[in-house]
């Protein structure tokens, strides 16, 4: 496998001009990515990301070159310029279907710039304009079926949507659950209903000490939050090794996310780990936790439904022990690298109208020169 990659570091000094160009069509990867095929060979060009500087210009060097093409959807990018179907914190889908995202632009929907956000906006309406969504990728890869449902409100073909969800490269092995405590990992931002955990902690009584792992903007309020609540301790960034450690002994994970998500990682770390999850009733979250099962599902931004869905938890040890074997089950049927890999390869061999038998074989012929993968850095 061959790997095309451009780094976001190279829009610094850059004209804004000429990002905004380059988001649209990028002459430069054209002619660098057609070389790269000729002298790799692929039979499929699997694109992670395109934004901003490779552009969807690279699709048409694929197609120029005969080769197939893949497209990842890790987010709602395709749809909405801020690729969260966020807005002032709450879920937005006010783009979703347009020709012209223009609410995105009235909003300053991306980094809160108007200019950026119609540089975005200008790439979507290109392309959806002249077919690039519909007519040139030949399969598209969304993580959830919630996820797979949105992209064909917007406009995307359904029957060139599959879904193959995040995964473990390496099973960590199951974990003991006997912390004592519910864990929080990832950024600490808005969209991931910090708020609504902090105030939970704080004014709704909950015994069980949290933990709070990981970095960002809402980093002092976090800090405050620990000083002024016993209970509440923040571990700030840890290596993957120590994260899965943490997630691993604890009682529960808690990730009340106010946006859809698109499969978040920390899911999937928790189910390795056999860790119950109590998330937000909404988005990828509501397909992926099946409530009362492997976690618990709650009103997104809901203090109190969060507060009584883990006190009650907390409580009931019996529930807990069942819902880690679950977890764990799930992610043994679902998420390991085996069976990632058996899903990407059907959906390979789908793409190249392979008819024989799928095989879990990974050294079947020619799976080295399946692919030839494109991103952004």
């Amino acid at each position: 496998m061959a790997r095309f990659t451009r780094h976001n570091d190279a829009i610094k000094g850059m004209p804004s001009w000429k990002v905004a160009l380059r988001t649209i069509w990028n002459r430069q990867t054209i002619a660098e990515l057609r070389s790269t095929i000729r002298r790799e060979r692929p039979t499929i060009v699997h694109f992670t990301n395109t934004f901003p500087l490779i552009s969807p210009s690279a699709y048409y060097a694929a197609r120029r070159e005969g080769v197939k093409i893949v497209q990842s959807l890790h987010n709602y990018r395709l749809l909405c310029p801020n690729a969260l179907f966020l807005r002032d914190g709450k879920v937005c889908e006010s783009c979703l279907g347009r020709a012209i995202p223009w609410p995105a632009v009235r909003y300053a929907c991306y980094r809160d710039n108007r200019p950026a956000t119609a540089a975005v906006a200008a790439m979507l309406a290109f392309h959806r304009a002249i077919g690039t969504w519909s007519r040139v990728v030949d399969l598209f890869c969304a993580l959830t079926e919630f996820g797979k449902r949105k992209f064909i409100e917007g406009g995307l073909p359904a029957d060139r949507i599959a879904v193959k969800p995040n995964f473990m490269p390496v099973d960590p092995g199951a974990g003991a659950g006997v912390g004592g405590y519910a864990v929080f990992v990832g950024r600490l931002s808005s969209e991931k209903g910090l708020e609504t955990i902090l105030n939970a902690w704080s004014t709704r009584g909950i015994e069980l000490p949290l933990r709070i792992v990981g970095d960002g903007p809402l980093a002092p309020r976090v800090q405050q939050a620990a000083s002024e609540n016993q209970r509440i301790t923040w571990l700030g960034r840890q290596s993957p090794d120590r994260v899965l450690e943490i997630v691993g002994d604890a009682a529960l994970l808690v990730l009340p996310s106010v946006w859809y998500e698109g499969f978040p990682k920390t899911i999937v770390e928790a189910f390795a780990k056999g860790t119950p999850v109590v998330t937000s009733n909404l988005g990828s979250m509501a397909e992926v936790v099946e409530d009362r099962r492997t976690g618990r599902l709650v009103a997104p931004g809901d203090v109190a439904s969060l507060a009584e869905a883990i006190r009650s938890l907390a409580a009931d040890a019996q529930t807990l022990r069942k819902m880690r074997v679950a977890a764990r089950t799930e992610f043994e049927q679902k998420y390991t690298a085996e069976v990632n890999y058996q899903i990407l390869l059907d959906l390979y061999r789908r793409v190249s109208g392979e008819d024989h038998e799928p095989t879990t074989d990974r050294s079947a012929p020619n799976a080295d020169r399946a692919a030839a993968s494109v991103l952004n850095a």
